[in-house]
């Protein structure tokens, strides 16, 4: 499971939750409203995942605070559903889904790219689409894969209705369909690891081992702004390592106040060699804004930043303790923090002033 997010606002709709089938590749894409809720969520597990195909076993999905939720975890515990979770920073572990999202975006891409607030009608044939078409890894459809015949395509598709080729009296063997799907798969799965390992160098730790952690610069962003995220250091370390996770994910020491999930991916991790590169010695931090004793007293300076694809304004505070103290703060969080600050006073009344020479000059 997966969310496709960021589109524009169709018929109320802005995000896809992306269900795929592991075995079959079998996808359903259901259109939500933001903010949805874990609640929100589970109702449409329901009604359009558990309805046709009942409960799943296990549900591999990334760490969205929907999948964490104590709702969405107790839900599925109940109906006897394993959660599994992807590794912290290593998307692969959920790259089915992510797949299938790439595929979906190509196809609403291609039918709506000059009026794209019309994706949610296209959304039901995107899936049609998808699950209709051939897959080299299963050899077939996944609508095949799942109901034993290719779907009717009508007048659209090459081919039409093929049911499947039975002598009389036979019936169709789902023992032998499924033996075949788990080979061909299998089959792929060795295909393709053996053209991933061309590249890969094999690498172990040991418990108590020192190494160094990579972070992604949007990640480190998330942590603490930094003005030249690219130029900055890759790694961060060394911490120790407490827990081998299975044979490719390692459990670190990491500090008490860090906001990380402490297991990552073997890729993520570096030996620690000394004098080898520049690393950050402590992981970023958010800035704690929560004292009481300390209140900004003057705008110095203002300045428009640059993050990601959007423009954000930041002031140039001073502040009272220690009169010497001044920080760039971005302008929404120092509004929302000191909302009665002495501040916005000035601020507010220089507005009205420059409105009413406006007006005048009008």
């Amino acid at each position: 499971m997966d969310f496709v997010e960021g589109l524009p606002k169709s018929e109320g709709y802005d995000a896809i939750m992306v269900v795929v089938d592991r075995f079959t590749k079998f996808a359903h894409f259901v259109p939500l409203r933001h903010p949805f809720t874990a609640a929100q969520v589970a109702k449409s597990f329901w009604d359009n995942i558990v309805k046709p195909h009942g409960v799943p076993a296990s549900v591999v999905s990334d760490r969205d605070k929907v999948f964490t939720s104590a709702l969405w975890r107790e839900l599925l515990a109940g109906a006897g559903t394993k959660l599994l979770y992807s590794t912290a920073y290593h998307p692969q572990t959920d790259g089915q889904s992510e797949r299938v999202n790439q595929c979906t975006e190509m196809y609403l891409r291609c039918a709506v790219h000059d009026t794209p607030r019309q994706w949610r009608k296209w959304l039901p044939s995107a899936e049609f689409w998808y699950d209709s078409s051939y897959h080299a890894s299963l050899r077939c459809s996944p609508f095949k894969a799942l109901y034993g015949v290719e779907a009717n395509m009508g007048s659209m598709g090459a081919w039409q209705h093929t049911p499947p080729i039975m002598r009389d009296g036979e019936e169709w063997d789902w023992a032998m369909h499924t033996d075949n799907l788990r080979a061909q798969l299998e089959r792929a799965q060795k295909r393709f690891k053996k053209y991933a390992d061309i590249n890969r160098t094999e690498r172990s730790f040991q418990i108590g081992e020192q190494v160094l952690l990579k972070l992604q610069p949007h990640v480190q962003k998330s942590l603490a702004s930094r003005p030249c995220a690219k130029l900055a250091y890759k790694f961060f370390g060394p911490f120790k390592i407490l827990d081998k996770i299975g044979n490719l994910a390692y459990r670190l020491d990491l500090p008490q106040d860090s906001r990380i999930h402490p297991i990552f991916h073997i890729s993520q991790l570096k030996p620690l060699t000394p004098n080898y590169s520049p690393v950050f010695s402590e992981l970023p931090s958010t800035g704690d804004l929560t004292t009481v004793d300390t209140t900004p007293v003057a705008i110095l300076d203002r300045r428009m930043m640059k993050r990601g694809n959007a423009s954000v304004v930041q002031l140039h505070v001073q502040w009272d303790k220690p009169a010497t103290a001044t920080t760039w703060e971005d302008y929404d969080v120092l509004r929302r923090r000191f909302p009665a600050a002495p501040i916005w006073n000035h601020q507010d009344s220089s507005e009205d002033a420059r409105s009413e020479d406006r007006e005048s000059v009008t």
